[in-house]
């Protein structure tokens, strides 16, 4: 199966030269412990997937309990809809360090929830409670104006990288110097796929001298093989119900913590067999 339909990048044989010089990657890998950030709803259809401020800090729990450092959420209303409007925004969040005190919280800006960037801005400006964090995906329009927003609100940025195009427009930008680290997020149905589209973007960002702490997730089951890549080279991780229904093995998941869990035992497989690859000297 090939790249997910939609995406504007070139196909692997395509990429730029050196996409496949691990040694040089290998300079990417960070000897600290890695980022786990559980993503709980998203627009995913599922069950469990929770939409109200109490079950979003419900999940929000659970996925703590079971490893996560660190949230990434959206925020709906009260007809269910994903929404950028400053009250539920404010709520959820509220909901959520009630239960999770001292847990980093990141929200969603993404375009699938508001595509209208005049009133993406609008509507990000007028938060009276803000998120420690923000997602911005660097290939929509109006991303640019949006993180400067961001920067005077205070609020940190996540780079969402979700193709090849994403990463080069990114590095060529100002905002690289400004965001808190990179997220590295192929949608590739394919596992191949994607864990191949996610070395290229690391590639992107090597090659234009970004250090930024990178944390990697992919879609549905191929989610897992992007992880399995990351962990090694010492790169945080994401999971949870917005990135995949499925446990690695295929199954169902019930919720966030199952996510969560399995994501948390892949951790700590690899700390327990070996030690994250130091980066080279001069860097």
């Amino acid at each position: 199966m090939g790249p997910a339909a939609g995406l504007n990048y070139p196909s692997r044989s395509n990429w730029p030269p050196g996409t496949s010089r691990s040694a040089d990657l290998d300079a990417l890998a960070v000897p600290s412990r890695p980022l786990l950030q559980a993503a709980l709803n998203g627009d995913r259809d599922h069950p469990a997937a929770p939409r109200t401020p109490p079950d979003i800090a419900a999940q929000a729990r659970n996925a703590v309990d079971a490893g996560a450092r660190a949230l990434h959420i959206h925020a709906f209303d009260t007809d269910g809809r994903q929404t950028l409007a400053a009250e539920p925004c404010a709520a959820t969040l509220r909901a959520v360090r009630a239960v999770c005190p001292g847990i980093p919280i990141s929200l969603s800006t993404s375009a699938d929830v508001e595509p209208d960037p005049q009133k993406r801005f609008a509507l990000v400006e007028s938060w009276t409670d803000v998120p420690e964090l923000v997602t911005a995906n660097q290939g929509e329009p109006g991303i640019a104006e949006l993180c400067e927003l961001l920067v005077t609100k205070g609020i940190g940025i996540e780079a969402g990288l979700l193709s090849l195009d994403d990463a080069q427009r990114f590095v060529a930008s100002a905002t690289a110097g400004r965001c808190v680290r990179a997220m590295v997020e192929p949608l590739d149905a394919d596992p191949d796929d994607a864990v191949a589209h996610a070395a290229a973007i690391e590639q992107v960002l090597f090659d234009a001298g970004v250090s930024l702490e990178q944390v990697h997730h992919g879609d549905h089951i191929a989610s897992w093989a992007v992880n399995r890549r990351a962990i090694p080279r010492g790169h945080g991780i994401r999971t949870g119900l917005e990135d995949t229904p499925v446990l690695p093995d295929g199954r169902t998941a019930k919720g966030n913590g199952d996510l969560v869990a399995a994501a948390a035992s892949m951790l700590n497989e690899y700390r327990s067999s070996t030690s994250l690859t130091s980066p080279p000297d001069q860097l």
